[in-house]
């Protein structure tokens, strides 16, 4: 049996890695020239780049002991600051309303004491979870402007199911308490984030990695399901078995043979951002101050800054030290600058905020990501079961976070290739046992 994955990010690398242990052979596809998809990197005069961020905090054992035998990881403290208004504030701004002016703290405060929708049970949409969690002044002043300029979307537009524990809630005691001294308890849903020592995060995958059989610069333009075969757009045909995916649901429709209308309809109802990433070299080895920091500011187009540098000191050369920003994006969103004018704004807006220097600046990209992450709007589910039960019914298994549609840590994605390997693992030694009989 002939087994395809499709996409040779953490999902797909994970499902042929763990079908390899079980000595069933796979062939991931992978449209780049590159694997490791969104984790994957680039490198522009000795300076490492992510695409995107990420960290690994995953408290599973078995994902965990994979990704360090892969690679050494730093250990980093979930310390966060955020920008507002020319204030810096720590992380979660929510409980550490220290630097506010006391007319700003006064009303943050008072709104929180007044919020009558705390205990609400009947919430329809995020801009109300929000405003039940922490009043309407906080609310408007600081999440619902971050919402717009990280989903696209107006917070009203959200479902909530994707909360989860990723929003601390605390406490009036805790605001009150936040908002007259400055404290350094750690408010996040992780205690720690690793980072790879040596070869951006994409090296968490190394040892998974080798042995297996990845062809690039392989875009598939047809999906045959009835003929089981796959169409690329060097004129290739390859026949498969079993068929693995992790293209994003709204592009895998597309691509397959007489698909139905409604299904094409379904897909339309699935909302995804795509996001620049703006990455900058420095000469000097002190120039970010945070590990990472989130924007507020509504004229000020990056959402969040990280440091490449401070995750680990290889991914920049001796004595410098680089920041990455992401502007994000969407059909519900369009931005109206070109991306020599997104550079320029992001460059301008950080030297506002006194973070570098011209003369300090000496490596500048900006490069665009299509898939940067799902939406979640009301109609995901319903469409979302739509899509994945055609596809299921066609014989194609789905991974990752866009092939899934979900909003997948790499952690996540990494199990989801593995679950749908055990699958097919199962599958295999049904078929044994059968052909024995």
């Amino acid at each position: 049996m002939k087994t395809v994955i499709l996409g040779s990010g953490i999902s797909g690398v994970s499902c042929s890695y763990h079908l390899k242990l079980s000595g069933i052979e796979s062939t991931i596809y992978e449209k780049d020239a590159d694997w490791g998809g969104l984790c994957g990197n680039f490198t522009i005069d000795g300076f490492r780049f992510d695409r995107f961020v990420h960290f690994t905090f995953s408290k599973d054992e078995y994902t965990r002991n994979t990704f360090e035998s892969s690679s050494e990881c730093f250990s980093h403290k979930p310390e966060a600051s955020n920008y507002y208004n020319g204030t810096w504030l720590r992380h979660p701004a929510q409980n550490n309303l220290y630097p506010l002016s006391v007319e700003e703290k006064t009303k943050i405060i008072m709104s929180f004491i007044d919020n009558k929708d705390r205990e609400n049970n009947e919430i329809s949409n995020y801009e109300e979870w929000l405003k039940a969690q922490y009043g309407d002044f906080f609310s408007e002043k600081f999440p619902m402007k971050y919402t717009k300029k990280y989903w696209t979307v107006d917070a009203n537009q959200l479902e909530t199911k994707w909360v989860g524990n990723r929003m601390h809630k605390p406490s009036i005691e805790e605001v009150l308490k936040g908002s007259m001294q400055e404290h350094k308890e750690i408010n996040y849903y992780t205690n720690e984030m690793r980072y790879p020592k040596k070869g951006g995060y994409k090296s968490i995958m190394n040892n998974m990695r080798k042995g297996l059989n990845i062809e690039l610069n392989k875009e598939v333009i047809q999906i045959d399901t009835i003929n089981k075969s796959i169409l690329f757009s060097d004129n290739t045909l390859v026949y498969y078995d079993s068929l693995v995916s992790s293209i994003p649901l709204t592009q895998i429709v597309k691509l397959i043979k007489n698909i139905p209308n409604e299904i094409l309809k379904e897909s339309k109802n699935l909302l995804c951002t795509s996001g620049y990433i703006i990455s900058l070299g420095f000469n000097k080895s002190n120039i970010p101050k945070n590990l990472w920091f989130y924007i507020y500011d509504e004229e000020i187009l990056p959402s969040r800054v990280y440091s490449p540098s401070m995750k680990s000191s290889d991914n920049a050369p001796e004595g410098c030290s680089s920041l990455q920003t992401e502007i994000y994006f969407s059909k519900e969103f369009q931005l109206d600058m070109n991306e020599e004018q997104l550079l320029n704004h992001t460059i301008n807006k950080l030297k506002e905020m006194k973070l570098f220097t011209d003369d300090d600046l000496i490596v500048k990209d900006i490069r665009k990501e299509e898939f940067a992450n799902v939406v979640f709007t009301p109609k995901i589910y319903e469409s979302r079961e739509v899509i994945k039960s055609y596809l299921n019914k066609c014989g194609i298994e789905l991974i990752g976070r866009f092939g899934e549609w979900d909003y997948l840590w790499s952690d996540q994605s990494f199990l989801s290739g593995k679950k749908i390997a055990d699958k097919i693992i199962k599958s295999y030694d049904i078929l044994e046992v059968m052909n024995e009989k």
